[in-house]
């Protein structure tokens, strides 16, 4: 499983609203400045964001991004799921896989299936909130 840009920035653009959450809507220039992503590439993620739920969006004077729950409301893995689809290590785990014929005499199946419950179990684990320092809003993030 490696996690695409699309997820990285996903997890850097709910974090910096996290840290940044106020009544008020966090501009998407902001938030594009302060994680340096382009506004572009970050509006089509925002966009998906929204359409789920995760986010609020306003447009005109004023507007901008909010989050739509609390930062321990969003789990990592959620996050992740929604923007890289799967997070399967490999391609029959993925939810709706057609059954690979070889199952019944794959030696590797439960190892595979193993690394996906740990994976799936990890970032269940692991919220927005458990990743933001409100009290320490930066722009830096190992992600």
């Amino acid at each position: 499983m490696i996690v695409s840009t699309k997820g990285r920035y996903a997890l850097r653009v709910m974090i910096d609203l996290a840290e940044h959450r106020t009544e008020k809507y966090v501009p998407l220039k902001e938030v594009a400045a302060r994680q340096e992503i382009s506004e572009k590439y970050l509006e089509n993620i925002l966009k998906v964001l929204v359409q789920n739920g995760f986010l609020e969006g306003l447009r005109g004077k004023g507007g901008g991004y909010r989050l739509t729950r609390d930062p321990d409301q969003y789990t990592v893995g959620e996050v992740l799921t929604l923007t890289e689809g799967s997070l399967a290590p490999v391609s029959c785990l993925v939810q709706g896989a057609p059954t690979c014929q070889r199952i019944g005499s794959c030696r590797t199946y439960q190892m595979w299936k193993g690394l996906d419950d740990l994976i799936e179990d990890y970032f269940s684990h692991i919220t927005i909130a458990d990743l933001a320092s409100p009290e320490e809003a930066g722009n830096d993030y190992v992600i």
